[in-house]
């Protein structure tokens, strides 16, 4: 719900060091959400008074805080020790999850396995669906021939509706995406009915870590700062 009074929020975007959003008499920005929209925040904070989501949330708050250690240590210097992969497995343990689903991209299958390998060893049951399960043709969502990635062959479209509904069949606790495209990512979550985790977030340039694009804007991607999204023609 857009306020209809104060700016939209632009939390990105604020400098301000002394936060309303962090500290107890903080200042913000004349965009402020916190200090903007105190209903919708008191509404929102209703929904914490659920059961199932005030102890997902708690056990989320609880986790985070044992991803770093020394945390006794005055003045506090931030030590994380915990790859997520890690903090995956021990927060569906304390969420008493047994039965976890992985939803994979056919690039990642590597991935795929070696994370259901771990999982398993740390005792989760593991349903696993790749994102080209039906081998449904792209023909069947409208693409035409000339938005194929191979033109001119048959081509298996990514279903994520169909890897939520099998793993909603499953009853799985939880869900852990790994490497799903853009928008397809979207739509599992939009389709699982369990509660979704990311792993990895697809990015086919680099490596996965679609971070590594924001760090370099200053060089080798400053070109995403200009205008449109421009690319040579001898690579579209």
């Amino acid at each position: 719900m857009k306020d209809k009074t104060f700016p939209s929020p632009q939390c990105a975007l604020c400098s301000v060091e002394i936060r309303a959003c962090r500290v107890e008499n903080g200042v913000g920005p004349v965009f402020c959400p916190t200090i903007n929209s105190k209903d919708i925040i008191e509404l929102a904070v209703k929904e914490y008074k659920k059961p199932d989501i005030r102890e997902f949330a708690r056990m989320a708050s609880i986790q985070e805080a044992e991803c770093y250690t020394n945390r006794h240590i005055t003045p506090y210097v931030s030590h994380p020790v915990k790859p997520r992969v890690q903090e995956i497995c021990e927060f569906a343990m304390k969420m008493s999850y047994k039965k976890l689903g992985v939803a994979f991209c056919a690039g990642l299958r590597a991935e795929a396995r070696a994370l259901t390998e771990i999982l398993k060893a740390q005792g989760f049951e593991v349903i696993s669906v790749i994102c080209k399960t039906g081998c449904t043709p792209k023909e069947a969502i409208g693409i035409k021939e000339s938005e194929k990635i191979r033109i001119g062959e048959f081509e298996a479209m990514c279903s994520p509706i169909v890897q939520a509904t099998l793993l909603n069949r499953a009853k799985t606790d939880f869900n852990v995406m790994v490497g799903l495209c853009v928008g397809h990512d979207s739509l599992f979550l939009k389709y699982s009915k369990a509660f979704t985790t990311v792993l990895i977030a697809k990015d086919r340039v680099l490596a996965h870590n679609p971070a590594g694009a924001l760090y370099t804007t200053g060089s080798y991607y400053a070109r995403l700062l200009r205008p449109g999204i421009d690319f040579p023609e001898d690579i579209k």
